[in-house]
C-alpha cells in the first residue's frame, strides 16, 4: 500500500543552493576522500591569546578563528602540497598536481540574512592576525551588503563561459536552461534596480573575485554550534582543491600530565580531508608537525599580532 504524505512546504533552489549542490555533487562523484582527525590541547594557546587581548577593545581583539586560520596557515606553508590543485583524467590515467605559491583560503561565513556564503580570503600567507581579523571583517561587512543573487550569478556566468571555451557545450546549455527557464528561473535584479546596486563601488560590496576559488577551504564549523561536543567525521574537498579543513569547538577534557596527574584542559578538534589521488597520510605530516609545534609552544603567536 503506497503511504501517503503531506508537504509542508517546498521551496526550489535559489542560485547559492544551485552551485553548492553542483559543486559538492562533483566533490563526491570525483574525489576520493581520505579524512584524519586531529585534537590538539589548546588550554596553553587560550592562555595566551588572553594575554594578547587584556588590553584590548572589542573591535580589536583576536579572535580564535582567526589565531587557528594563521596557524593553519603556518601548518601550509611547512606543507605546501596541501595548497594545491589537481588536474586528473581518469580515462588516460594521467593527472597533475600544481602547488600554489599564494595562499587564498575560501573561507565559509554566515551573513545577516542566515544565508552562507564562501569567500576568497586572498593572500592569508601575507598577513598578520591583525591583518587576518580586519580582512575578515571588511568580508563581512561587503558580504552583508551585496546581493547575494546577483554575485552567485556572475560567478555562475563566468563559470559557464569558461566551460564553452573548454568545449563543455552541453554543460552550459543545461546550466543555462536550469537557470533561466521556468519554476527553477534565477531570480536577479532588473532594471533600475540593477543599476543602482551595481553603481555601488566594488569596495562596498562583493565581486566574482570575492568568491571565487581559493587554493584551500578552511571552515569554522564550532562557531555555527558553540555547544558542539563532538568531531566532524567527513568534509568535502571542492576540486581542484585538495584539501579541506574543518575547525571544531572547543571542549573540556581531561588532560593526562606528564607526571600522570589529571588536570582539567582544553582541546580544539580539527578535522583534514584530503584528495587520496594527490595525497597520503606521510604527505600531510609535516603540517601535523607544525601545529604540534606550535600548540606546545604557544607564546611564538604574540609575534603574529
Amino acid at each position: 500500500m503506497k503511504q501517503t504524505i503531506t508537504v509542508k512546504n517546498q521551496e526550489h533552489f535559489g542560485i547559492a543552493r544551485k552551485i553548492v549542490s553542483n559543486m559538492t555533487s562533483e566533490s563526491w562523484e570525483t574525489i576520493p576522500h581520505a579524512v584524519v582527525t586531529y585534537n590538539p590541547e589548546v588550554t596553553g594557546l587560550l592562555k595566551v591569546l588572553e594575554e594578547i587581548n587584556a588590553n584590548s577593545s572589542k573591535e580589536t581583539k583576536i579572535s580564535i578563528n582567526t589565531v587557528m586560520l594563521r596557524i593553519i596557515v603556518e601548518g601550509l606553508k611547512a606543507c605546501p602540497v596541501m595548497n594545491s590543485h589537481i588536474e586528473f583524467n581518469r580515462r588516460l590515467v594521467r593527472g597533475n598536481i600544481k602547488t600554489i605559491e599564494e595562499i587564498n583560503i575560501s573561507m565559509p561565513m554566515i551573513l545577516n540574512t542566515g544565508e552562507m556564503m564562501t569567500i576568497n580570503m586572498h593572500d592569508m600567507h601575507k598577513k598578520s592576525m591583525s591583518q587576518m581579523r580586519d580582512a575578515i571583517f571588511e568580508a563581512s561587512r561587503r558580504a552583508n551588503a551585496s546581493d547575494m543573487n546577483e554575485v552567485m550569478f556572475e560567478v555562475s556566468l563566468d563559470n559557464t563561459l569558461k566551460g564553452l571555451k573548454q568545449g563543455k557545450i552541453i554543460q552550459a546549455l543545461n546550466r543555462l536552461v536550469g537557470s533561466k527557464t521556468g519554476k527553477h528561473k534565477v531570480k536577479t535584479l532588473k532594471g533600475k534596480a540593477k543599476r543602482d546596486y551595481y553603481s555601488i563601488p566594488e569596495e562596498k560590496r562583493l565581486t566574482k573575485h570575492d568568491i571565487e576559488q581559493g587554493t584551500i577551504t578552511v571552515s569554522n564549523l564550532g562557531s555555527i554550534c558553540r555547544d558542539w561536543d563532538g568531531d566532524c567525521t567527513m568534509l568535502e574537498i571542492i576540486p581542484p582543491q585538495v584539501c579541506a579543513i574543518g575547525i571544531g569547538a572547543i571542549q573540556r577534557v581531561a588532560v593526562v600530565n606528564d607526571d600522570d596527574s589529571i588536570t582539567s584542559g582544553r582541546r580544539l578538534p580539527l578535522t583534514i580531508a584530503f584528495d587520496h589521488r594527490a595525497l597520503d597520510m606521510g604527505d600531510i605530516a609535516p603540517f601535523i608537525n607544525k601545529l604540534n609545534t606550535i600548540f606546545r609552544n604557544p607564546q611564538i603567536i604574540k609575534e603574529w599580532v
